[in-house]
């Protein structure tokens, strides 16, 4: 069995090597992040968005389309004289990606296609969250992920995993919850890509959400937001001109550090599991809860009474200090929840003279699946295809 890691395939990994397929300049990812973002577009919209000549647009997408990672859709009628545009699309099954979310108490695997579709995803409840258990449900869900959507291996780019916790010197080693102390200070990409035969890349969940979100999710429309992933502690992203910021320590986003957990209650799932229990709701854990979740529960309003002091805090915080146009609120919280606890938050300002500073809109990420995997699924095609930065 082969054996990768992060630091191994710094030119390419086997997805190039082992088929001859070509890299992408810094050029062709610029064009390929904007069809992400903007898909079924024709040539004069993705040249007006963005910053290359109409010729420039039109000989980087003909060669695109050549190598078979875009694909000439169909023809779209603008309503004026002459023959009708022709709309572009990314090639669905140019490239797949495997995404893995460990949390506290479950793992979800996604498989995902190269136009950012989840083909499917499968969640596992644990007793706990050991190495062995985990492994063992991912060697299995994997290989039957792909037996059933029929998918080559060889087309297969690699797989990315979102995890709880504290990077330590930005590459896959963490310093996680309790729940997921077998996973703590290891070097996960190196124990997964053993494991399952593929590269593999790891990123916090809230950032490798804060990703998935700004590629295809609400995040499509801002440029500059701030992610808040709420699960059962309380983290997040930032993507600052598109792109993600990791930080100097692959940190950046660690918003509930905002807030002193001995002055503060954080909006935190373990709490609100704790109050309903006390109010006798009867679940197992915060899986059970969230797909039992009844926004009429008692001790539901209990909760956002006693972290709205410290959500405030927070995206007062992020409206201050990064000025971005938007803060998603996303995560595993459940929309009802975040829709209740969004009318309830302040946005701290002096409130001076009669025009005041432009705030963020506060929204929900209208991703319905599990964001952290969805976002894990991005990373390895982020790292080749949809960024705009030449650090491969």
């Amino acid at each position: 069995m082969r054996q990768f890691s992060q630091g191994n395939f710094i030119v390419s990994p086997p997805f190039f090597k082992e088929s001859g397929r070509q890299l992408c300049s810094e050029s062709e990812r610029k064009i390929l992040s904007l069809m992400m973002r903007n898909p079924g577009r024709t040539l004069a919209e993705i040249t007006k968005l963005s910053s290359f000549s109409q010729q420039s647009v039109s000989r980087l997408v003909k060669g695109l389309i050549d190598r078979g990672i875009l694909v000439a859709e169909r023809k779209v009628t603008t309503g004026k004289r002459g023959q009708p545009s022709i709309a572009t699309d990314l090639a669905k099954n140019y490239a797949y990606t495997i995404g893995i979310s460990l949390m506290t108490d479950c793992v979800t695997v996604a498989l995902m296609d190269f136009s950012g579709t989840i083909l499917e995803q499968r969640q596992h409840i644990l007793p706990a969250m050991t190495r062995r258990a985990v492994k063992e449900k991912l060697h299995q869900t994997c290989d039957d992920l792909i037996t059933t959507h029929n998918v080559d291996r060889k087309n297969i780019l690699g797989v990315g995993v979102a995890i709880s916790g504290y990077s330590l010197g930005g590459r896959s080693r963490y310093n996680t919850p309790p729940n997921l102390d077998e996973w703590a200070l290891i070097d996960i990409d190196e124990i997964l890509s053993e494991e399952l035969d593929l590269p593999v890349w790891v990123e916090n969940d809230g950032s490798a959400a804060a990703l998935g979100e700004s590629l295809i999710g609400i995040g499509r429309n801002y440029a500059n937001f701030v992610y808040l992933f709420i699960a059962a502690g309380i983290g997040g992203g930032v993507v600052i001109n598109g792109e993600m910021m990791r930080g100097c320590n692959g940190n950046a986003g660690e918003i509930g550090l905002i807030v002193p957990s001995d002055k503060y209650h954080r909006p935190m799932l373990d709490l609100l599991l704790d109050i309903i229990q006390k109010n006798g709701i009867q679940v197992d854990g915060i899986s059970d809860m969230l797909d039992k979740f009844d926004p009429d529960w008692p001790g539901v309003n209990e909760w956002i009474e006693k972290t709205e002091p410290a959500l405030s805090l927070v995206v007062s915080a992020v409206a201050a200090i990064l000025d971005t146009e938007a803060i998603v609120l996303g995560g595993r919280i459940p929309k009802s929840l975040a829709r209740n606890i969004i009318s309830h938050l302040e946005i701290y300002d002096d409130g001076r003279r009669a025009e005041p500073r432009a705030m963020p809109r506060i929204l929900i990420s209208d991703f319905t699946g599990d964001s952290g995997a969805a976002g894990a699924a991005m990373l390895p095609f982020h790292k080749y295809f949809f960024n705009n930065k030449d650090d491969i």
